[in-house]
């Protein structure tokens, strides 16, 4: 692939979804997550279980479900909890991912999450 082929390529977008399987929202949550995997097929959306994947986690404080972690490239653009809506959720990525959009003000915490997950999942 020549280099300016890849210059055109946009940053891969990733949106994860961060809960516990002990977690009854987060299990109600999972139909919606694939609804939203379903209308934006350029994203990579992964599930990650916050106790069974702690190394991943690392030392992100999650405390609320379900938490969601939304990055393009290595800027990360969201990282919160949502309320478990479908329109809630839609209405985030749209504003997150549209171009332009602002880096959000994250700690490093989350930063190291967003380049984990965009390099080992």
């Amino acid at each position: 692939m020549s280099s300016s082929l890849a210059q055109r390529q946009p940053p891969p977008t990733l949106v994860a979804c961060l809960c516990a399987a002990w977690c009854r929202l987060c299990d109600s949550y999972r139909e919606t997550f694939a609804q939203l995997r379903e209308q934006h097929p350029g994203a990579r959306f992964i599930w990650v279980d916050i106790e069974d994947d702690a190394e991943l986690v690392g030392d992100l404080d999650v405390e609320t479900f379900p938490t969601l972690v939304v990055g393009v490239g290595e800027q990360l653009r969201f990282c919160g909890p949502v309320t478990p809506q479908l329109a809630t959720a839609q209405r985030l990525l749209e504003t997150v991912l549209a171009p332009g959009a602002a880096a959000a003000a994250a700690g490093p915490d989350a930063q190291a999450l967003l380049s984990r997950l965009q390099h080992s999942c």
